[in-house]
């Protein structure tokens, strides 16, 4: 069958699952991922891992868009405002995934020291796709969904450093003695470094560029070149393109005097991809993931979400944040996604040994979370009271 009727049947299959979602009062993406579960190999074996590969780019431009957007939440005379609170949450809940599910790896299942580590360390991240279409599809404003963006986006800057680190303890334990104990440790760092910089430099050009832009079209075009560039020269340089385009979308929000005419934009242009790369995330699940990793599984999938919550809980606590944010802003931090699989890459080259075992449990936990992630986020939003809080705010304004 053609690549593009196959691309046009994800289309439609994922436009109803939205439809459907939306009717039984669900966020569009949890349509969309279960749509696509329907195409892959757990039913219909519609796409198969050959037409994955194939629409990879739809992926890394999709992935690309959101951490743009996301960089726009990064206004500095707002942060100034939460001061050091966000940098605190972020840590309490990375530092509490990190622990819980060490602790239960080791303790309760008994797997060895190199396991427990590496999978908790790969725990941290969240997927902020999900997360940002849920905001974004109910208007969602106030404390929880202004804490939500900024959290999500540094706990992946957390992550990662983490992940970095303990890989490199991993294969010390290991006895991997090829690459130096230094090398390992100033990767994650490197890496972090250079994509700022880069980030930084683009977002200039960008912030430049876009105030000559004449119309909408123009902008578009201008925004898509630089999201492409930013994310291709992270690949060709072995930089984070998440993190560069995140950082990219900081400076612009930051330089431009109305950046919002930039980010408005790409609503042209990201519903169609949003919905493709949704739903083919979905049709990349096995179902038959759920029966290989038994009570593990389950285990690491509970023992993330306990961390991820009771550590935005205290750090929210710790620093005397809104009391809407003590208690929901962990619902908010569940989906678990591209990061993830990236980092399981990293572990099959690294500890072949381990990889089979952590990949299996990560891709369950991605078809868990990636489902019902949405729905927390969803609930989170709701029970603060912030969903369609920005158009309550035009109302405040326009009267």
């Amino acid at each position: 069958m053609d690549v593009l009727f196959k691309l046009a049947i994800v289309i439609v299959v994922g436009w109803l699952g939205g439809k459907l979602a939306k009717f039984l009062k669900l966020p569009n993406v949890s349509g969309y991922l279960v749509a696509g579960l329907f195409l892959g190999p757990s039913f219909f074996k519609l796409i198969s891992s050959q037409d994955m590969d194939s629409f990879t780019l739809i992926s890394e431009v999709a992935l690309a868009m959101v951490a743009f957007s996301i960089g726009s939440e990064f206004v500095i005379k707002d942060l100034m405002k939460l001061g050091k609170s966000i940098v605190v949450i972020t840590l309490a809940e990375v530092a509490g995934a990190i622990l819980v599910v060490f602790a239960v790896m080791f303790f309760i299942f008994r797997q060895d020291f190199v396991f427990s580590l590496v999978i908790a360390a790969m725990s941290a991240a969240t997927a902020p796709a999900a997360t940002l279409m849920v905001m974004r599809q109910y208007r969602a404003d106030g404390p929880v969904t202004r804490a939500i963006l900024p959290v999500v986006a540094l706990d992946d800057v957390f992550g990662i450093i983490a992940f970095g680190l303990a890989l490199s303890v991993a294969r010390m334990v290991v006895g991997a003695g090829e690459v130096t104990f230094w090398y390992m440790i100033s990767q994650p760092f490197i890496e972090i470094i250079g994509s700022a910089v880069v980030g930084v430099v683009l977002g200039v050009v960008l912030s430049l560029i876009s105030k000559k832009a004449r119309d909408t079209d123009e902008l578009l075009i201008v925004t898509l070149a630089m999201i492409f560039a930013a994310t291709g020269l992270s690949k060709m340089t072995g930089l984070s393109p998440l993190l560069t385009n995140i950082v990219m979308g900081t400076t612009l929000v930051n330089l431009v005097h109305n950046p919002n005419r930039v980010f408005f934009s790409l609503n042209h242009f990201s519903p169609p991809v949003y919905l493709l790369f949704f739903t083919l995330a979905g049709a990349s699940l096995d179902l038959k993931v759920l029966f290989s990793v038994g009570l593990m599984g389950l285990g690491y999938i509970i023992a993330r979400a306990a961390g991820k919550m009771l550590g935005a809980r205290l750090g929210a606590k710790a620093v005397n944040a809104d009391p809407a944010i003590q208690k929901y802003l962990g619902l908010g931090l569940l989906p678990q996604g591209g990061i993830s699989i990236g980092l399981s890459v990293l572990v099959r080259q690294y500890l072949p040994e381990y990889s089979v075992a952590i990949i299996t449990i990560i891709m369950f936990s991605v078809l868990v979370y990636e489902v019902s992630g949405p729905i927390f986020a969803k609930i989170a939003i709701e029970k603060a009271g912030e969903i369609g809080g920005l158009d309550r705010k035009a109302e405040e304004v326009a009267n």
